[in-house]
């Protein structure tokens, strides 16, 4: 269930670039789990999982057999480490663009 729903245009383009603007696809280069990633600056990385992504990911889905609610903080290093390669290519774009 979503937490916000924007009702107006100029919001719901808010949420809509701050979730989903610069977003480039990763795939882990041990499972092949793909996410939306982007970086604002070399120490901030987003990362989007999508329901596929997170079920593809042995780490992350031996996690939530066991958790509960939201996993926030949950990371793969598998993942960390795919992201980081992409980044050192200039695969992911770096800096924040019209704040996100």
């Amino acid at each position: 269930m979503a937490s916000f729903v924007p009702t107006s245009p100029e919001t719901a383009e808010d949420q809509r670039l701050y979730t989903a603007a610069r977003l480039v696809e990763v795939a882990c280069l041990d499972c092949l789990a793909r996410v939306g990633v982007k970086k604002n600056s070399e120490h901030h990385t987003s990362v989007q999982w999508s329901a596929e992504a997170t079920a593809a990911c042995p780490v992350l889905s031996r996690r939530d057999e066991r958790a509960r609610g939201r996993g926030v903080h949950q990371a793969c290093e598998r993942l960390a480490a795919s992201i980081d390669a992409a980044a050192r290519r200039g695969d992911i774009p770096l800096g924040a663009e019209d704040g996100y």
